[in-house]
């Protein structure tokens, strides 16, 4: 009976912490575990009240994911993510882009797959939500729908109290394609919205309100040129 007992709770154990199926270069069941390669960090970021338990494991900076199993109780509970940093201001942006390969949950779940790149000084945030699925969206009122980036957008404006955010949300879900990172942050100055600011970090991840259960969102590729 012990050996029963023993048997079930080692497989409870291992739903509840699921790390990688293959061996990575690294994985942490902390939420705020960290780990650097080649000028990219990763980012557990379990951040949100009411969340469960996630794993996130990386075989390279560009190929990562997680393991998440948050309850639907609303709010966002984490934004597990790869980070770059860019530092030059608008007007001094070379050819600066971002391409992504992902695969996801599309149902039972609520996230979206998003960019959020950063002024220097946080004081203002561009959301980039590349698909969303679930009770979502963005903050803010919507100003417009244009093409910008290589992408079709609806952009929304607002602030959380912290900082201002511009989210352009693509009209039409992707796993996968390359953003113009320049022409974007042209764009916004171009409104007016913000001057000529430092572009600080790039990130790409998975901002999850729910996956009850447990589900995979993973990074097949990602990088940063610029």
């Amino acid at each position: 009976m012990r050996r029963v007992i023993a048997a079930v709770l080692a497989v409870v154990a291992s739903a509840l912490f699921a790390a990688p199926a293959q061996a990575a270069a690294w994985w942490s069941t902390d939420r705020w575990g960290t780990w650097s390669s080649n000028g990219y960090t990763l980012y557990n970021n379990v951040w949100g009240s009411g969340y469960g338990p996630q794993t996130i494991w990386a075989n390279s900076a560009s190929n990562w994911g997680v393991w998440a199993n948050h309850p639907n109780t609303g709010g966002i509970k984490s934004y597990p993510n790869a980070t770059r940093y860019i530092g030059k201001k608008v007007s001094a942006l070379g050819t600066t882009t971002s391409s992504f390969n992902v695969t996801v949950p599309t149902s039972g779940v609520a996230f979206t797959t998003a960019y959020d790149i950063w002024s220097s000084d946080n004081a203002h945030e561009i959301m980039l939500w590349m698909n969303k699925y679930g009770a979502v969206g963005p903050l803010g009122s919507l100003q417009t729908t244009t093409s910008v980036g290589g992408h079709t957008w609806a952009i929304y404006r607002g602030s959380n109290g912290a900082n201002q955010v511009y989210s352009f949300v693509r009209t039409g879900n992707t796993s996968a394609g390359t953003v113009d990172i320049r022409a974007i942050a042209q764009w916004i100055r171009a409104r007016g919205w913000f001057g000529d600011v430092t572009i600080g970090n790039v990130q790409l991840g998975y901002e999850i309100t729910s996956a009850s259960g447990g589900r995979d969102f993973i990074t097949n590729s990602f990088s940063v040129t610029g």
